[in-house]
Formats: C-alpha cells, structure tokens, sequence
C-alpha cells in the first residue's frame, strides 16, 4: 500500500517523464544550455530544499493536519460539513493562498530576493519548476502550515492539494506548445505553459502578472491576468535581464548566493 509521500512522488515521477519526453521530442523554445548542465544545478537545488524541509518540518503538511485534527484546531474541525465539501473548499481556499503567496513573493523586496532564483532562470523546463531557493521554500512550508492549522484541513485534502501543486509546478513550466485551440480553452480555466512563460518574461508588466500555479481564475479575479505577451510566445525573452548569461546562474552555489546579490 502506498504511502501519502510515495503517492506524492509516484504522481510526480509520472508528470515529471512525460513532460521531459515530450519536451525532449517537441521542444517549444531552444535551450541556451546543454539539458545536463541545466537540469544538474537545479536538481541539487531541489535536493537542498528537500533536506532543509525534512529538517524543520519532518511529518510535512500531513503531520500538520494530523496535530490539527488531534487537538481539534481550525474550522473544519468546529463545524459538521461533508467530507467532499471540506475537500472542495480546502482545495480552493489552499490554492487562493498560493496565488497571495506567489504574488507577495514579487512585490515585498526582501522576498523577491528569494523568489529571482527561480525567475533567473531562462530556460524555462520541467525542472524549473523545482528550482526554488531552500529558504524560499521554508517560507513556504510555515504559510501553508498556518492555513492547514487555521482551516483545519484535513490530511486528504493536504495530500490531494500537495500532489496537484508538484504536477502543475512541473506542467506548465514544460517547454512545450499546445495546440492553439487547446492552449486557449485550457487557459479559460487552468495556467498552461504559455500564460506561465509571460509570467517568467523579462518584461516587469508581464513578470507581475499570472501568478496562479494551477488554475487561471484568481488572476482574472484579482485583476492580474496577462492573456497575452507583446511578443509572440516564440521570441518572449525569459528569465532577468540582470542575469543575462544563463550559465552563469545555473550552479548550485550562484543559485544558493544570489539573494545576497543586489542586482
């Protein structure tokens, strides 16, 4: 029987293959570096925010709503609603938060040091959805922790939510092009790869814009919706303009540096 970890990795090694094949086979946009040199540097970034979350929070999220349910914290625990509905809602509620997250990761300076690590990079693929700096993701951890407390979600919801944010991350940062016709009734309602690489556009209007990870109503709720970018999907430059030498931001140690840069 699987356990809600091996689930988590099961769901994402599954996502994971079949975005790297396709990406691999159909490329959307060429890469500036060798696929070695770039997915090296961040999967040891990954590997580095695996430890450091394993180390501050060993049981995760689900140990979060496990004390939560225990000690009959937050309000899914107060009030008597069906399962599906505390499902349906703790869903919802978990992904507004990330938007609120991701969003203030872009406007509060101090943040944003953290958070131009991933924007850095600019050759946006599978793995780019993995690069985020360990402290960064600590951050995270501790915000996703208050609302799971707050909420009193429950450890299936926490599971479910956990698997579709790994699967997106990894979706719509793929270097893949859907078909124009698929692209725009995806986007009515989800983040597909295009809407998501204006939001890793060097343009700052277009950079401040789309931050939803999953679903594209939030921004279209919250008046940050950038449907299309000034340039077509094929020449948008991506990445910073102050890191314009991909390899250069690539390794493990500039990457782990950089929020000491004032750039």
């Amino acid at each position: 029987m699987l356990t809600d970890s091996s689930w988590r990795l099961s769901v994402f090694l599954l996502v994971f293959m079949v975005m790297a094949c396709w990406q691999t086979l159909k490329p959307a946009r060429d890469a500036p570096l060798k696929r070695w040199q770039h997915w090296q540097g961040n999967f040891l970034l990954l590997f580095c925010s695996a430890l450091l979350a394993r180390w501050i929070l060993p049981a995760g999220l689900a140990g979060v709503a496990i004390m939560a349910q225990n000690a009959e914290w937050g309000l899914f625990n107060q009030i008597a609603v069906s399962s599906t509905l505390v499902l349906i809602s703790s869903l919802l509620l978990l992904d507004m938060a990330i938007y609120w997250q991701h969003r203030l990761m872009h406007k509060v300076p101090l943040l944003w040091r953290l958070h131009k690590v991933h924007h850095a990079d600019s050759q946006v693929d599978v793995t780019t959805g993995l690069r985020f700096h360990p402290l960064e993701i600590m951050l995270s951890l501790f915000y996703k922790a208050i609302f799971v407390l707050v909420l009193g979600v429950p450890v299936y919801a926490v599971l479910v939510f956990e698997i579709g944010l790994n699967a997106f991350s990894v979706f719509n940062h793929a270097n893949i092009r859907l078909p124009k016709k698929l692209d725009n009734g995806l986007s009515y309602l989800f983040i597909t790869q295009r809407l998501h690489r204006i939001h890793h556009s060097q343009r700052v209007s277009e950079t401040n814009s789309n931050y939803g990870f999953s679903v594209s109503w939030w921004d279209k709720l919250f008046a940050s919706f950038t449907p299309t970018a000034q340039k077509t999907d094929q020449d948008i430059k991506l990445g910073l303009s102050q890191y314009p030498q991909a390899e250069k931001t690539s390794s493990l140690k500039s990457m782990l540096m950089m929020p000491l840069d004032k750039k």
